[in-house]
């Protein structure tokens, strides 16, 4: 995995965390589930890079 590609997953995962706490927060449930889907889009692509990676060694 390259750096890159790991902090922006990472960049999305804690950017949909802050989307689903402030949705919480002002009780705006679309905004909340945008940030839960950016969570789950982000670990998935984390996943994948992790997968090539193990074919790579």
């Amino acid at each position: 995995m390259s750096a890159d590609d790991k902090a922006g997953n990472k960049i999305d995962e804690l950017t949909g965390k802050v989307k689903e706490t402030v949705g919480k927060t002002v009780g705006n449930e679309k905004l909340e589930a945008e940030g839960r889907a950016q969570q789950g889009k982000a670990n998935v692509k984390q996943a994948g890079e992790k997968i090539k990676d193990a074919f790579k060694s």
